[in-house]
């Protein structure tokens, strides 16, 4: 960088608009003028150890590195319409904190943020934890590892993402989905998938009410389902699970491999029964109303 700025206060409106090839560290992006957009219109960029407390600070920023920063609650917005971003060892703490952004990689953040990852494309997210209620709404191409995430209605519309190792604890997550495999996984939630299309899971363990209904290729690889009641109702599924099933519902067609089923439901004026290939040798309840 061939410029430093170091331990300085902005306070302004577009304190630092339109700088380049620049290092920014130590400072404080707080004050009573309470001006919005600090970094507005910038590229090749880094600003390490900063605090954040007001708006909207990295917009159509292009080239950037943001280390060992704080951005608090009172930062709303803080990255929109940006391009190869590396953010790492940072807390973003503010609602809408990325949205409509391309080529951005989160190593070890601390995020809470109701609106998250909206519209976003190229996402590589690494060793982080995530509070939010709507993150990664109509992203593509993610590659989320070690997340550690708090969510409600998480992953709609996305396309073309892959998890491993993660923690998902959410409500609705995955909904219209299409192209998305989840790998080593607890995935903790009611009413999982729905209307996904090649939804994947490998190795994970699936918790949670009504899950993985309307879906069209799905597959389960060696997975663990607990307090999955009404499963798979109205679904193309291939399903490999080890030890119970609490119920099945309705299975439109495929294979649905498990130790137990605690409860099989297939109704004739919904589904036809020899559609779906049923490998289990213990059902505790069945209830079959095909002629």
């Amino acid at each position: 960088m061939k410029k430093v700025i170091s331990k300085k206060q902005f306070d302004e409106e577009r304190a630092l608009y339109g700088i380049s090839d620049t290092l920014v560290e130590e400072c404080r992006f707080d004050g009573p003028a309470d001006g919005e957009s600090a970094f507005k219109e910038c590229a090749d960029i880094a600003v390490e150890n900063c605090y954040f407390n007001l708006r909207y600070p990295f917009w159509h920023v292009n080239h950037a590195m943001m280390k060992d920063c704080e951005m608090t609650e009172n930062c709303r917005a803080a990255l929109w319409y940006d391009e190869d971003i590396t953010i790492m060892h940072s807390k973003l703490h503010g609602i809408k904190a990325l949205r409509e952004c391309s080529d951005i990689v989160v190593n070890d953040c601390d995020i809470i943020s109701p609106e998250v990852f909206w519209k976003s494309h190229r996402i590589k997210v690494q060793s982080s934890s995530l509070q939010s209620e709507y993150p990664f709404f109509e992203c593509s191409d993610v590659t989320i590892d070690d997340l550690k995430m708090k969510g409600k209605y998480s992953f709609q519309y996305v396309e073309h993402m892959t998890i491993t190792n993660s923690n998902l604890d959410t409500k609705d997550a995955f909904w219209h989905s299409k192209n998305v495999t989840v790998i080593d996984s607890v995935v903790k939630g009611e009413y999982l998938g729905w209307y996904a299309e090649n939804l994947r899971f490998v190795r994970c363990k699936i918790i949670g009410t009504q899950p993985l209904c309307y879906c069209k290729g799905l597959v389960l690889e060696d997975c663990t389902m607990e307090e999955t009641d009404l499963s798979f109702e109205r679904s193309e599924v291939d399903a490999t699970v080890i030890g119970r099933i609490e119920g099945v519902k309705n299975p439109l067609c495929g294979r649905i491999v498990a130790d137990e089923i605690g409860e099989l439901l297939i109704e004739e004026q919904y589904v036809a029964a020899k559609d779906t290939r049923i490998a289990c040798n213990n059902i505790i309840s069945r209830s079959d109303t095909m002629s």
